[in-house]
């Protein structure tokens, strides 16, 4: 099983500059110490679960772009009717990838609902996504994940890693700002 580092460092590898990133809760952080691209945004605070909705709404809005969500499986787990609503109006630029080590990092690795039982790729099928794959090895994901992002998508990618001992996240300066910020980089980038 991969660990959270080796992961990032295939995904950010594989990121091309115009690819918009949006993370979440234990994702963010380590993410952001990778990359500094204007194009991050971190969803985190009160919208812990809506990162793929809010990725959605990015890859709807400016089709000419590549969206990743960096999602983890407890966020998941609290809105799983976004699987539907993706593949209802699916966006063909947006790959959800689900970071599945059965826990709530950020609280304290609290067991999530299912830990162990309930699968995630079964949740995407279920949903209609038509491309769903899984990785748990970080040498197989960087060999066969340049072909998955070549395709169009919706596609979940659900990426199997141990437990982590992330903090919780905090942004260092308002909301509105980093907001305001990933805005104008989309309006600047996408001219």
């Amino acid at each position: 099983m991969m660990t959270r580092d080796e992961c990032f460092a295939v995904l950010h590898e594989l990121r091309r500059h115009d690819v918009v990133v949006i993370t979440t809760m234990s994702a963010a952080a380590p993410w952001a110490r990778l990359s500094d691209s204007s194009l991050n945004f971190a969803s985190v605070s009160s919208a812990m679960a809506h990162a793929a909705d809010f990725a959605m709404g990015i890859a709807l809005a400016r089709p000419e772009r590549q969206v990743w969500v960096l999602n983890g499986d407890g966020s998941l787990l609290m809105s799983l009717g976004t699987l539907v609503t993706i593949c209802q109006t699916p966006p063909p630029n947006l790959v959800h990838f689900v970071l599945e080590n059965n826990t709530y990092e950020v609280t304290g690795n609290q067991l999530i609902p299912g830990a162990g039982k309930a699968a995630m790729v079964q949740f995407a099928h279920g949903a209609g996504f038509p491309q769903v794959h899984e990785f748990q090895c970080a040498e197989t994901m960087s060999r066969e994940l340049p072909a998955i992002l070549e395709r169009a998508g919706p596609a979940f990618v659900n990426l199997r890693m141990a437990p982590g001992r992330e903090p919780a996240p905090s942004l260092d300066r308002p909301l509105s700002d980093c907001a305001r910020e990933f805005r104008q980089a989309l309006e600047k980038q996408g001219s």
